[in-house]
């Protein structure tokens, strides 16, 4: 049979060949070194009494099985030095399973033969199909767990039951119990009567006896008879084969344990073998035999053997007045009914047990006790005599007693055997309620520490001692105080009239009498009645009138070492306090104490990560003409750990801008320390002018830097009032939502790009135009998936609610202002704001394009004419925008930029002058060779012109164009700006 062995019953790996056994190999008495042999349990201790081999195996089988909720079970006999074990008792096994284990060879690798040759338990599991092919009705995924029968010399044989659970602790002890109770039970038990004749010699027998020869040898699995023991038994010599196996078969289920006990016991003391049991005959019918023998050794000392005669079924009978004798004095009622359901024998305990007001003897079963037909009895007589095997049922009868009944089926009927188990049951149902009322508050106590671990605040503590502890205990009510500055503060009450808790809120310790400052510090006490509270404190004795309490439990509120604060559970009648509610109160109390500490720091460690995330997003975002903006940031429903999500707005040259928004995945310092790098880094890039995709390449390396761990998205778009256009790149960023002023809204088709730190550069970017007026709304995916939506719904949902809508109006409203669009869209995805575990980021944008008056733009020839033409085209343009100040200096500038160009670079050369919050001036050329400023030397005759442009302006600087550069500069304008 394909068996996976494993060796330890804690673990270890697949060795070919073994069966699994326990590492602490069981001593003489079975049990493990160091491990005291079990007592056998209660309920085969009180079965043991009175019963056969056969029903104390099946009892000690069906208890064993029930225990560890085994799928089936069996147990193995074998004489010592046989060379098979024989499978004596089984249960749950169908057919073909149980064939398959009726022989076990003690060589085999099989579990019982294992758990026999090395007196320890042994694990077989399946490991493939084919075990499912060898063993039919066998459960898919089940194993077989055997333990030795304990024996002097070597075991007696195997228990073994058929489990999915091998690795309980438990389960080992308590097959081990009763593999232990299985022998002493066996060696007590009674066999048939002894017979009369028992002391006479072998050769005593009357006239009318008939007597053959038999030997057995366990070595060899033979077994010899003689032709008049194969009369004796019935058995046709051409069809025996000589082997145990099929003699075995011949005797009654029955009798078989009785026989292999007796031959193991004769083989072991070497005492003679006695026996009468039943043999089946090739008819069907049962024939009563009696054997006796002596144990002996063959001559080489190889194995046990057993030899002697047989007789027939004319002597050793049973004397029916004896019969009868006993079984009116067993403990337990028997009944034997006929195949109508006649009563024809009943014991008085049997009497007692069902009717004591009547005689149960010759009336119908159903007649003398009606409510046993609808208890089920008459269903399981009819199973029990359908299957020809005994079964066993629990039910309560008129006198209120529960019966074990089980029956068996007879040649003619029927018979009940009746167990009082009322006791029992009355104790199991004791048991269970204790068990139930342990199960509920063990329940309750987890859901309490599972609350305290979740509260935050200390009302949030109050709140669950109001909800999970005073059901706990049955109290009225319970405060919570803390001590501040040497005050007592209330943290949070249940249950309490508001009079008896003015009185102590933020009262001064100090100033209370004695005896208040100990009830309002909380030194432990467990006070009874409200007499034995006026006797501890006498200066508070009016308070159990006033707050209607009559039993206090106050416990100290102690963390780190320290008095935090104090808990006092009320109650609103006396109660007497017991050691395990003192012990339960004082254990929770530490609870508490923690719990209130964690809402202390939480305060303190709220403002720090307020503190922190406001120093690491923009405190205020600039006014610019290209723009107006407007922020939020919402951070999780706890507000303690800081985010990664974050937003700015970047002044670029020529009034660009940039408006980023990221997120850095996760929560915590390490996060919003990325955070910051994240954004230094964006503003460091944006200033350098470098293309979007180059900007993304360095945004992707610097998180790549960081470790695996770190990842973040990213999504920028830079905006030029001049052309009206918008370039856009993201990294695993959702895209913007843009609102046109007629008030439809899209999402820009952005090419889809990886998330920084797992990107593979190049980064593709996207360019779309922009009406004057248009509104953008960049956002994290908190903002629009914390309400519960999936991220196409909360993006649609904000699409929806970035306009508000006016029914009945004939115009278009004006525009709303953004801090109060910022505040409607928060309220409106975010509704509640405790409940969201992520933080989530705004940023939303109203364009104002440059006015074309604004803008002036002026082609120049490639030569050394090209600085004049740009002076001429200053003085003009300024003069019209009424910038004289500004005419001196800015030809100066343009002159040396249109300069540098003609010497240095290549045409086309272009200027253009933006009139915006700065006045900007830009060349371009068709080179792409940056200018950079340097220190000339009082020699050089070059090398002074970016000194001198960056001593006449505010600000410059170059930045890449599709075909060459453009070097800018910017002024301030003489006058403030409009906006």
């Amino acid at each position: 049979m394909p068996i996976s062995f494993l060796t330890g019953l804690t673990g270890g790996e697949t060795m070919p060949g073994e069966s699994r056994h326990a590492q602490d190999a069981p001593g003489v008495d079975g049990a493990p070194d160091g491990v005291p042999a079990q007592a056998p349990p209660s309920f085969l201790s009180a079965h043991s009494a009175g019963s056969n081999a056969y029903d104390l195996l099946r009892f000690g089988l069906d208890r064993a099985m029930a225990v560890v909720q085994a799928l089936g079970g069996m147990v193995h006999l074998g004489a010592p030095g046989s060379s098979s074990l024989y499978l004596a008792v089984e249960g749950g096994l169908e057919g073909a399973t149980a064939r398959h284990w009726e022989e076990v060879d003690r060589g085999s690798p099989e579990a019982p033969a294992y758990a026999v040759r090395t007196n320890v338990p042994a694990w077989t599991a399946t490991t493939s199909p084919g075990l499912a092919a060898s063993s039919s009705g066998l459960p898919a995924g089940a194993g077989l767990l055997s333990v030795p029968i304990p024996a002097p010399d070597e075991p007696l044989g195997a228990l073994s039951v058929f489990t999915r659970i091998p690795e309980e602790p438990a389960l080992h002890q308590q097959l081990r119990a009763v593999a232990g109770w299985i022998p002493d039970c066996l060696r007590g038990s009674p066999g048939h009567p002894e017979l009369e004749d028992a002391g006479r010699p072998d050769v005593c027998a009357g006239p009318d006896s008939s007597l053959g020869f038999w030997g057995w040898d366990f070595r060899t699995g033979t077994v010899i008879w003689d032709g008049a023991a194969l009369d004796i038994l019935g058995i046709d010599a051409k069809g025996f084969d000589g082997q145990i196996r099929t003699w075995r078969r011949l005797v009654h289920p029955q009798d078989l344990p009785q026989v292999l006990v007796r031959a193991d016991e004769a083989i072991r003391a070497r005492t003679p073998y006695q026996m009468e049991f039943r043999v089946r005959q090739p008819d069907g019918t049962l024939r009563r035999v009696e054997v006796r023998g002596q144990a002996s050794s063959l001559d080489d000392g190889s194995g046990p053997r057993l030899t002697g005669i047989v007789r027939g079924p004319t002597t050793g009978h049973l004397a029916e007045g004896s019969a009868e004798q006993a079984l009116r004095r067993m403990r337990d009622g028997f009944l034997a009914v006929d195949h109508t359901w006649r009563i024809t024998f009943a014991n008085p305990e049997a009497e007692r047990l069902l009717t004591p007001s009547r005689q149960l003897l010759g009336h119908e079963l159903w007649e003398a006790v009606p409510a046993l037909r609808t208890l089920g009895v008459q269903e399981a007589g009819r199973q029990a005599a359908a299957e020809d095997r005994p079964t066993e049922l629990d039910i309560r009868s008129d006198t209120g007693r529960w019966l074990h009944v089980r029956l068996v089926p007879l040649p003619d009927g029927l018979a009940l055997c009746i167990t009082d188990i009322s006791s029992t049951r009355r104790q199991e149902a004791k048991e269970a309620a204790a068990e139930g009322a342990a199960v509920e508050r063990t329940t309750r106590i987890a859901k309490l520490t599972q609350a305290l671990a979740a509260a935050v605040t200390g009302h949030d503590v109050a709140d669950v001692l109001g909800t999970h502890m005073l059901p706990l205990f049955g109290a009225k009510g319970v405060g919570v105080w803390v001590h501040e500055n040497g005050q007592a503060f209330l943290v949070g009450s249940v249950g309490y009239s508001q009079e008896s808790l003015r009185r102590f809120e933020g009262a001064r310790i100090a100033d209370l009498p004695t005896s208040a400052q100990a009830f309002i510090e909380g030194t432990p006490n467990f006070i009874s009645s409200a007499e034995e509270f006026i006797t501890h404190y006498p200066g508070i004795a009016d308070l159990p009138a006033e707050s209607g309490v009559q039993a206090w439990a106050i416990l100290p509120l102690i963390a780190s070492g320290r008095t935090v604060g104090a808990a006092c559970v009320v109650y609103d009648r006396p109660h007497t306090f017991s050691s395990e509610e003192r012990t339960l109160l004082t254990a929770l109390s530490g609870m508490v104490a923690q719990a209130m500490e964690r809402a202390r720091l939480y305060d303190a460690e709220h403002r720090r990560a307020q503190e922190l995330q406001r120093g690491l997003l923009p405190r205020t975002l600039p006014a610019l003409p290209a723009v107006t903006t407007a922020a939020r940031y919402q951070p999780t429903g706890d507000g303690m750990d800081v985010g990664g999500d974050w937003y700015d707005v970047i002044p670029l040259s020529a009034e660009q801008v940039a408006l980023v928004i990221g997120d850095v995945m996760g929560h915590g310092l390490s996060e919003a320390v990325t955070m910051g790098r994240l954004r230094t880094a964006v503003r460091t890039l944006a200033d350098l002018e470098q293309p979007l995709d180059e900007m993304f390449f360095h945004l992707n390396e610097v998180v790549s830097g960081l470790g695996d761990d770190f990842y973040a998205t990213c999504l920028c778009i830079v905006y030029d009032p001049a052309s009206r256009l918008c370039r856009g790149i993201t990294a695993g960023h959702p895209p913007p939502v843009v609102l046109r002023p007629d008030g439809t809204a899209y999402f820009p088709d952005l090419p889809v790009n990886s998330p920084l730190g797992v990107a593979e550069p190049p980064f593709d970017t996207a360019e779309f135009s922009l009406p004057d007026g248009t509104l953008l709304a960049l956002y994290t995916d908190g903002l629009v998936e914390s309400g519960g939506w999936d991220i196409d719904e909360g993006m649609g949902r904000l699409a929806r609610h970035l306009h508000p809508d006016h029914p009945g109006s004939a115009h278009p409203p004006a525009p709303e202002a953004l801090d109060d669009l910022c505040d409607r869209l928060i309220n409106t995805l975010l509704p509640d704001r405790r409940s969201i575990r992520d933080d989530s980021a705004l940023l939303v944008a109203r364009t104002h394009a440059l006015a074309p008056e604004d803008i002036s733009c002026r082609q120049l020839q490639d030569d050394p004419t090209a600085a004049g033409q740009a002076r001429a085209h200053v003085r003009d343009q300024l003069t019209t925008w009424s910038l004289d100040e500004l005419i001196m200096t800015t030809e100066l500038v343009v002159s040396e930029l249109v300069g540098n160009v003609v010497r240095h670079a290549r045409g086309p050369i272009t200027l253009r002058l933006l009139r915006g919050r700065t006045l900007v001036c830009e060349v371009t050329d068709g080179s792409p060779t940056m200018p950079r400023i340097r220190r000339a030397a009082d020699t050089d005759e070059s090398g002074r012109g970016l000194q001198l442009i960056a001593a006449l302006t505010s600000r410059w600087g170059a930045r890449y164009t599709a075909s060459g550069k453009c070097i800018w500069t910017e002024q301030h304008l003489p006058t403030d700006p409009p906006w």
